[in-house]
């Protein structure tokens, strides 16, 4: 089995009992609308992975512990897919773990919310980094579509902050006014240059952190199903989440819509991103 950081670790630190993260792969490829691939992502992440250092903007993440978990088996109906996946991050939140779930397609984020949601007994936080919003209903007719999980996941209780979104449709904007999702986009950051992004004062102090990779630019990250120009960079993207997290505590995250190319960069891109966020994590234990 590929183990994440397997290159750094030593021992103790690669014990699934003791340590604060554990990995789980997800390689979930069914309601993808364009480009294909995001099966092969998680691999990619956790190959990618054993070529970083072990520092991470000051810290060690690794030093308080990586296990990784075998994939979560994608075949069968959604529903059954999202469940096992809840099983695996809820179990990880009660062991006092943080999950930190390689997708694989968007649509696995509702399972991975459910689960850390159940173990916490209330709602979550999720901050989104995302070219799309991800609200429509039911899209192509799928409950469990990749473009419908923070539809799903509003639907349900979550508070949801969305950082990037640049494509999105009228039912959407709507749905961002009844859930009262807080948002800043893409076109605003860019243009205007990175500024701290405060999330409301209500906002839950449990976050989950959901990194959809064509939330970066194109230039940035292509290999990805659906790339949309005018994204964020690297720095904006990760400082967004940095500071929402400012004063709160992550208890999950996930990094999806990788869909490998062949050039070894871009899975480097992603698996820096996770290795970054769970520093990101591990800074707002207290």
């Amino acid at each position: 089995m590929s183990v994440f950081l397997d290159s750094e670790l030593t021992e103790a630190e690669r014990k699934a009992e003791d340590a604060l993260f554990t990995i789980i792969p997800v390689p979930l490829e069914r309601t993808v609308s364009y480009g294909s691939g995001t099966e092969k992502g998680p691999e990619a992440i956790i190959e990618a992975s054993n070529e970083l250092e072990r520092g991470s903007n000051g810290v060690e993440p690794c030093a308080s512990g990586i296990s990784t978990q075998e994939p979560v088996a994608c075949d069968g109906p959604l529903p059954e897919v999202m469940e096992r996946l809840a099983q695996r991050t809820e179990a990880a939140v009660k062991a006092g773990k943080i999950p930190v779930t390689l997708g694989g397609e968007h649509s696995l984020s509702y399972g991975a919310v459910s689960g850390v949601a159940r173990a916490l007994g209330k709602p979550v936080g999720i901050v989104q980094v995302d070219a799309h919003a991800d609200l429509r209903i039911a899209y192509q007719g799928e409950k469990h579509s990749h473009a419908s999980v923070m539809n799903l996941l509003v639907e349900e209780g979550s508070s949801l902050a969305q950082f990037g979104v640049r494509a999105l449709c009228q039912q959407e904007m709507d749905s961002r006014t009844e859930n009262k999702v807080f948002f800043v986009d893409a076109e605003e950051l860019v243009t205007k240059g990175l500024h701290a992004v405060d999330l409301p004062e209500d906002f839950p102090e449990d976050i989950y952190v959901s990194f959809d990779v064509d939330g970066l630019d194109p230039s940035q990250m292509p290999a990805t199903g659906t790339p949309v120009p005018g994204g964020l960079g690297y720095y904006q993207a990760i400082h967004l989440v940095e500071h929402a997290l400012k004063g709160r505590k992550c208890v999950g995250l996930d990094v999806v819509e990788l869909a490998p190319d062949g050039n070894a960069a871009w899975d480097f891109t992603a698996a820096q991103i996770t290795y970054r966020l769970m520093a990101a994590a591990l800074s707002s234990q207290g």
